[in-house]
């Protein structure tokens, strides 16, 4: 009787023993899930906290790009030219656009391969360094000033360069005045006619460039005076092509002079061996 007893109570035992360690893995499981948890929004506070304190961008980067490429391309080498430096107060000065400090800061080093110049990151496209730019140093902007070089888009004629299709698009008579106004403006700002002859000459090119194009008619077309650009990247790979190819051709004439030369000496000998000696 005593070891029936004694059996049971060891069953009962092991069971009370084996029912408290599921009581206790069972409550041990909520306190790790709420440390996890935890810890997560604890990585996350301070990149919440970092976006509450980071203003909103409303600037389009890619028409701010396209906008610089216009000024780089079709206004900075008459500048040059002329020796001629916009003031700050210019909102086509290089300081007037959000975005040029990150822009400067992309190194291009292949085709697809971009790194940036910040953290050294590197990206498969440019449009994934973009957004990188706006996720993890977007901190750097200085949006206080809202300047934004994409608000000039409309006297820049931005449209035009990003989509060849909108110059079949129906003109409006008051967009393209007020894109005029817009312009004659920006002459007027940047290039003012009382500076000098620099600045009359840049104001004058500066409307005919940008600003009589603004028009229904169809009669000027934007960037009348051309775009003074250095050498294209063609004319550098027809450059080494040429003098690549040019001690190619010497030596081929070189080669076709010798064998020239040769066959006349043969033929000189042919006919002294084929002389007769007069007789005496």
């Amino acid at each position: 009787m005593k070891k029936k007893v004694t059996a049971s109570t060891i069953i009962l035992l092991s069971l009370l023993l084996s029912l408290q360690e599921v009581v206790h893995f069972a409550f041990s499981l909520p306190p790790s899930h709420n440390n996890q948890d935890e810890e997560q929004s604890a990585t996350l506070r301070p990149l919440e906290q970092n976006e509450e304190h980071v203003d909103e961008v409303h600037c389009s980067r890619e028409r701010s790009r396209t906008a610089w490429n216009i000024i780089e391309e079709h206004l900075l080498p008459f500048m040059e030219k002329e020796n001629y430096e916009v003031s700050t107060q210019c909102r086509l000065h290089p300081n007037n656009d959000l975005f040029r400090d990150q822009e400067q800061h992309k190194i291009h080093l292949d085709i697809n391969h971009w790194q940036c110049g910040y953290c050294r990151k590197s990206f498969r496209a440019e449009k994934f360094l973009d957004k990188h730019f706006d996720n993890r140093h977007s901190n750097l902007l200085n949006v206080s000033h809202g300047k934004c070089l994409a608000d000039l888009c409309g006297a820049l004629h931005c449209d035009l360069k990003m989509d060849i299709k909108s110059r079949k698009s129906k003109c409006k008579p008051a967009a393209a005045a007020r894109n005029k106004h817009l312009c004659e403006s920006l002459a007027d700002s940047c290039f003012p006619i009382n500076e000098g002859p620099s600045a009359n000459r840049l104001h004058e090119l500066f409307l005919h460039q940008f600003c009589g194009a603004h028009s229904c008619t169809g009669k000027q077309k934007p960037f009348s005076r051309g775009a003074a650009r250095q050498p294209g990247i063609f004319y550098m790979a027809s450059s080494i092509l040429i003098l690549m190819l040019l001690p190619i051709f010497y030596v081929i004439v070189y080669l076709h002079r010798r064998e020239s030369r040769n066959g006349i000496e043969v033929l000189k000998r042919i006919s002294k061996a084929g002389r007769k000696n007069k007789p005496l």
